[in-house]
């Protein structure tokens, strides 16, 4: 299969530029119709950060498609174009780039780092640990940590510093350090422009929002009831993939906003098809449509999901675990 998925590798030079302008132009129009409503007094302003949020996890899918190398031929234009783009989404391009291929190289797999994803342990992992670390677990685990509190403290503050990384050489701080500057000077500029406090209230809420998006987007997209997690000896990247992975079958509207990220176990089995031809691969290859589909509403169900059952060969509940254990007791 993957190798029948070369076809589509090839990126469209006139389609990558448009589908940069019509997410960078309308992002910079909703900010400044945002800045100037919310200037005039009218707080219903805030209503236009839901679709600059929108624009702004649309500019971070194109980032992660530069960091695919799959937006444009040219891998000096999709690192540049990433760089830029990393700026307005609080993200060090270089530094995520080597986690996600990290997250794609080990992605299911029990035995390797499990690293640029969401933390998340196996029933035996979880009680092996003593109390308070399964006090924490089930913490981050809450969906208010995990899409609030979480994504804000990702964004805003673990993205300043190369956290994970401060000891793998220059480039996770030269590209962290150098996103601080540009984005300083990006912040400060603006501030000079509008001031302190205009500034404040239309960034941070189409931040927040996109941030807590972005989380939920890259949940879902490992984080089902069906999804596939092997050890070592009997992992393999092709199953891995196409079974790890879901294919959130999103709304027309959302599949334009998230740049199709949902069709994920076609991008994790070949990571250089452009976003905008992967409902290509599901045209030409309709038996793709239902492999790991996951509707909206099912999605919302997977948050109960916290724990990997290696007997039962899915993922369970805290209640789930719990029963299991009392049931072997007896």
């Amino acid at each position: 299969m993957k190798r029948a998925l070369g076809e589509y590798r090839t990126p469209r030079l006139a389609r990558s530029v448009v589908e940069l302008m019509v997410t960078v132009v309308p992002f910079a129009a909703l900010w400044i119709l945002m800045w100037g409503t919310l200037s005039a007094g009218h707080w219903l302003g805030l209503l236009f950060a839901v679709p600059a949020a929108g624009f702004l996890v649309r500019l971070f899918m194109i980032q992660h498609d530069c960091s695919h190398g799959s937006f444009f031929r040219s891998r000096r234009a999709n690192d540049w174009v990433g760089r830029a783009i990393g700026i307005l989404t609080l993200t060090p391009y270089d530094l995520w780039r080597h986690s996600h291929v990290l997250h794609h190289a080990n992605s299911g797999n029990l035995d390797r780092p499990r690293v640029g994803g969401i933390d998340t342990l196996t029933v035996r992992e979880f009680r092996g640990l003593p109390r308070t670390q399964q006090f924490l677990y089930r913490l981050y685990r809450h969906p208010l940590v995990l899409f609030g509190v979480g994504p804000t403290y990702l964004f805003i503050l673990d993205h300043r510093l190369p956290v994970g990384f401060m000891r793998a050489g220059w480039m996770p701080w030269l590209s962290t350090m150098s996103t601080n500057a540009a984005l300083a000077l990006l912040v400060t500029t603006m501030i000079w422009l509008v001031g302190v406090i205009p500034f404040l209230l239309v960034q941070l809420p189409i931040t927040l929002l996109a941030s807590s998006i972005g989380v939920w987007l890259f949940y879902v997209q490992h984080q089902f009831e069906d999804t596939l997690w092997e050890h070592d000896d009997d992992w393999t990247f092709h199953e891995a993939a196409l079974y790890g992975s879901s294919h959130y079958d999103l709304p027309g509207p959302l599949r334009w906003f998230t740049a199709n990220i949902g069709i994920h176990h076609v991008h994790h089995l070949c990571s250089r098809i452009p976003s905008y031809r992967l409902p290509e691969v599901l045209r030409d290859h309709p038996e793709l449509r239902h492999i790991g589909r996951l509707t909206p509403r099912q999605s919302l169900e997977s948050v109960r999901l916290v724990l990997w059952d290696e007997e039962q060969r899915r993922l369970v509940s805290f209640a789930e675990a719990h029963g299991a254990a009392t049931d072997r007791a007896r």
